[in-house]
Formats: C-alpha cells, structure tokens, sequence
C-alpha cells in the first residue's frame, strides 16, 4: 500500500502559472524526480516549461510525446522532461532508457507516469493537477514517501 502525504493544496488560474511554477521550484528543489498526474489538456507541459523557466533554462521546453524524453542542462545540471504518454509498457519504457536517464539526472520532470508506475521511485514527488474550469487548476503536491 502507498502511502500518500500532501503537503501543498492550491487553485490557481492560467495566468499565475509562472509563480506556481517559482514556488515549487522554491519548495521542492531537493526532489529529484517530479510526477504529473493530470487528464489531458490540464497544462503539465504548460507548468513543466514554467518550472523549466523558474530553473533558469534558456530555451522553450516543449513537450517530448514522439521522443519521450528530452535533455536539458542549466548550471551544470542535468534535466529530463519525460512523457510516457506513449509507452506501451514498463518494459518499453526501460527500453527507451528512462529508468537509467532517472538515475543519472539531477531532476526529472515525468508526465503520464501511470503508464510505467513501478518505474517511479518511492521518494518522487507527486504533482496533481485537476481541471477546474477552462482558465482554473486545482494543484496538489504529495508525496509517496
């Protein structure tokens, strides 16, 4: 059984996403892998970028559906931006590399990781985000240790 501890409850709109985004990196930054359980369209890549921003890292992120994974690097750290939206299965996902690109990267940020669950590690920070309204998003940050 998991155990799931939260420690931030916010409603935000569209608009605060940038400081939604500082504050996490603000709060969470000892976290080493980040989880973003959301339907489609709620805005994970719309806050993965913003915390990409907040992090310092120069370019647009976009989001890696066809690549699953892509690699950023800001102050000498090391940065993944995964979506498994596409994987089939724990095993495809371990093929694609994602469980090793976990362990060697300072910070992973991982959409969809219910389609590879046992590849999330117990200390990962979950990030849930509910669709409110078209312009509100209710975040709840938890984690499964």
């Amino acid at each position: 059984m998991k155990l799931y501890i939260c420690s931030m409850d916010l409603i935000y709109t569209l608009e605060q996403t940038d400081y939604i985004a500082a504050q996490l990196v603000k709060q969470y930054a000892s976290k080493s892998v980040w989880v973003f359980q959301a339907p489609m369209g709620a805005g994970k890549t719309t806050l993965i970028a913003a915390i990409g921003k907040a992090l310092g890292i120069p370019q647009a992120m976009s989001s890696p559906t066809f690549s699953i994974m892509n690699e950023y690097e800001v102050q000498g750290k090391l940065i993944y931006h995964m979506d498994w939206y596409r994987l089939e299965s724990e095993a495809e996902a371990r093929q694609a590399g994602v469980e090793a690109a976990m362990e060697e990267a300072d910070l992973s940020l991982v959409e969809w990781p219910e389609k590879a669950p046992n590849l999330v590690p117990e200390e990962a920070l979950v990030l849930n985000i509910e669709i409110l309204d078209p312009n509100h998003r209710r975040i709840f940050v938890s984690s499964l240790k």
